[in-house]
């Protein structure tokens, strides 16, 4: 066994990341000797993290991988694939995609992958962007602030509280364009681990997600805690949305879905030709 040490762990504050790691927070798993501090960050902020290597493990945008591919590995486990849904354009009346082109829209992070695929769909340099706290963009379109915003997490199910329409589904354009889920985010491990340590740590992972879909009533009853204008039902939807048979493990679809993200948006300009994706479990 690789020797073992307090591991600092970053993950997004939103139900689907609890949900995962809710056998590692609240010690419901063996973890070997295995300690984990847990840092809770919305995702602009873990990837920015990750560019300084900052965390042992942390999630990330699948967008932002080829920036932090020197320090980190994917782990298998702990992918969020939209399967045909996704993120979301959204806005206060109905239009088409192509009226989207020259508008401002309120983006989550710029390293996200909501946002290479919104460039993939409109084109780089179509529209104007302004950077918005995820949580934040709904009411910042529903007040004006924005033409259009592009949502991610619970948003996506809970946009028409806000009297706010659907422009376009990405992970269904995605789907329809490719055939392939879209990899919206994964997790990472810090490489100077080592690789004993490495695939044992990202086991562990595995092993907490499978406690969590084994035991879904509590796990989700845990994940409420971080369900944001989110009642039981509509956590319980999302949870099951990003946190499924994909989260355990990639696959072959799930890595071939990652490769052919970051293969067209390297054709695009958009992110740095990564040369291997290592999946470490």
């Amino acid at each position: 066994m690789a020797t073992a040490r307090t591991l600092t762990l970053g993950h997004s504050p939103d139900p689907d990341d609890a949900f995962m790691f809710y056998a590692l927070a609240r010690e419901q798993i063996e973890t070997k000797g295995w300690k984990f501090e847990h840092v809770l960050q919305d995702i602009q902020t873990l990837n920015d993290r990750a560019i300084k290597a900052e965390l042992d493990i942390t999630a990330i945008s699948i967008h932002n991988y080829p920036y932090v591919a020197q320090h980190y590995a994917l782990t298998d486990c702990g992918s969020s694939m939209g399967d045909g849904y996704g993120p979301l354009v959204v806005t206060r009346e109905p239009m088409s995609v192509e009226d989207l082109r020259g508008m401002c829209i309120a983006v989550p992070g710029e390293r996200t992958t909501a946002f290479l695929a919104l460039n993939l769909l409109l084109g780089s340099g179509t529209f104007d962007h302004t950077v918005v706290m995820f949580d934040q963009i709904l009411t910042h379109v529903a007040q004006g602030r924005a033409d259009a915003g592009l949502i991610i997490h619970e948003g996506q199910l809970t946009y028409q509280q806000h009297d706010l329409v659907s422009v376009v589904d990405l992970g269904a354009w995605w789907k329809e364009t490719n055939d392939l889920p879209l990899p919206l985010g994964g997790n990472c491990i810090r490489r100077s681990l080592g690789q004993e340590a490495m695939v044992e740590v990202s086991a562990i992972l595995k092993q907490s997600i499978e406690f969590s879909l084994a035991h879904r009533a509590e796990a989700v009853e845990y994940a409420l805690e971080y369900a944001r204008d989110m009642g039981h039902d509509l956590a319980d939807e999302f949870v099951g949305m990003y946190v499924n048979d994909w989260t355990i493990s990639y696959g072959d679809t799930g890595r071939r879905a990652v490769r052919e993200l970051l293969r067209q948006g390297h054709k695009a300009g958009l992110v740095p030709k990564v040369p291997k994706i290592d999946f470490v479990g």
